[in-house]
């Protein structure tokens, strides 16, 4: 059995919890293969908003195994963190959770070492979530780091000890003003230690390999989105691993031509969280009624996410990176009352009209150039079938199709599970 992506195809927050929630039924094995607690999926149903940040959204089904891959980092205190309020929903985590020994732990002093990183860029900041992933990363490559398997070891605790130590020596170099108790900050990590060895720890790629041999389906979810991926993303504002297609092999196991169909998930507009480029942001009303009416404020941090028109180019952009096969349309309830919605179909370019992502789109080189369409009055989010779907939202969603040449199969009319319109037969 081909293993199905779902990726996000803009700046991170797409809406991707919420449609691996609505698909995991399909699914005997949801598996997360990259980042770390920077990520923030939020789902909602019966009534009540649940936001994961390691943890793959399939979690909340009884019948799904979610598997915690090689090429994601792992907070032990977060982690530990999400499964209490599992825990406090009397969800059976021991019995649905699996974590690969590959994956990299990130340690106290990562978090402090990336606070102190961050404080030295001053205005050249990055707009990291400081939560560690970026030097957890850097002592991955850097052949440095600690992995969920080391924790079986006998001396894992002196090698801890190692790293935290050459941490702590690096802290000092970037003199800034960083205060913190280590001794406080590891008596909760070694206590979310203890409970992360109560599960269940696997050779990822060895299980994954198996359960597509015996027929089991799987869905591999990502996090955050294509353009901050660390290669072919908005460098350097961006994250840490390989968010695109590409990603979900390294981070998993899993061969290239084992991969079946790349689900890619993106809003009816563009939001973008911290620092960086974005050539379509809006500093109007329509951008804050966006951000209103989208509740656009970071799952993971709170910060509140700067909103522009769809940037299409950006989009064709990540669905050829990714080698997207159906798309999926989010918040488009959010536009409902605006009278014109605008696309930015082309790029004005150092002076040249182009219709492909350059290398760079910082403003002083692009300027955006804009489709107008009809906007909608009607209120989507009680609509339930895609023929109660307003004319003008119909043509805005086929003039995407035609310029994309990719399928839309499900638009989002509500954070609710519910709130799901299957346009056609999703195929896989």
């Amino acid at each position: 059995m081909a293993v199905d992506l779902l990726l996000g195809l803009q700046w991170g927050d797409e809406g991707k919890g919420k449609i691996v929630d609505v698909l995991t039924s399909n699914y005997n094995i949801i598996a997360r293969f990259q980042g770390g607690p920077n990520a923030g999926h939020t789902l909602v149903f019966n009534g009540r908003k649940h936001v994961l940040h390691t943890i793959p959204s399939g979690i909340f089904h009884d019948d799904a195994t979610n598997l915690v891959g090689n090429g994601v980092v792992i907070d032990p205190v977060i982690f530990k963190g999400e499964l209490d309020k599992l825990e406090e929903q009397s969800v059976d985590y021991k019995k649905s959770l699996v974590i690969s020994r590959k994956a990299h732990i990130i340690l106290p002093t990562h978090r402090l070492l990336d606070a102190a990183s961050e404080a030295s860029k001053g205005k050249a900041k990055i707009g990291s979530t400081l939560k560690g992933i970026g030097p957890t990363y850097m002592d991955k490559t850097g052949r440095n780091g600690i992995r969920v398997g080391d924790l079986e070891l006998s001396d894992w605790k002196e090698r801890y000890r190692a790293l935290a130590n050459k941490h702590e020596s690096m802290i000092s170099f970037y003199d800034v003003d960083i205060e913190y108790d280590l001794t406080e900050l590891e008596t909760a990590f070694f206590k979310a230690i203890d409970v992360l060895k109560s599960l269940k720890f696997i050779d990822s790629e060895e299980y994954i390999y198996q359960a597509q041999k015996s027929g089991q389906t799987i869905l591999a979810e990502g996090a955050q989105g294509s353009l901050l991926d660390i290669d072919f993303g908005t460098y350097p504002f961006v994250t840490s691993s390989n968010t695109t297609a590409a990603g979900a092999c390294t981070g998993l196991g899993v061969s290239p031509n084992q991969i079946g169909d790349v689900f890619g998930i993106f809003k009816a507009y563009t939001t973008r969280v911290g620092s960086g480029p974005f050539p379509t942001e809006l500093f109007d009303k329509d951008g804050e009624t966006m951000a209103r009416v989208g509740n656009e404020f970071g799952a993971t941090t709170g910060r509140p996410r700067r909103c522009g028109w769809l940037d299409l180019i950006a989009l064709k952009y990540a669905c050829q990176v990714n080698g997207v096969t159906q798309l999926m349309m989010m918040k488009g309830d959010v536009l409902s009352g605006f009278k014109t919605l605008k696309v930015c179909t082309a790029y004005k370019y150092k002076g040249e009209v182009i219709k492909h992502f350059p290398y760079n789109i910082e403003p002083e080189n692009v300027e955006p150039i804009y489709t107008e369409f009809n906007g909608w009055q009607e209120d989507l989010t009680a609509m339930s079938e895609a023929s109660q779907l307003p004319q003008a939202l119909n043509e805005y969603i086929a003039f995407l199709e035609k310029e994309l040449e990719i399928p839309i199969t499900i638009v989002s009319v509500g954070p609710d599970r519910k709130q799901t319109i299957f346009r056609e037969q999703l195929v896989h």
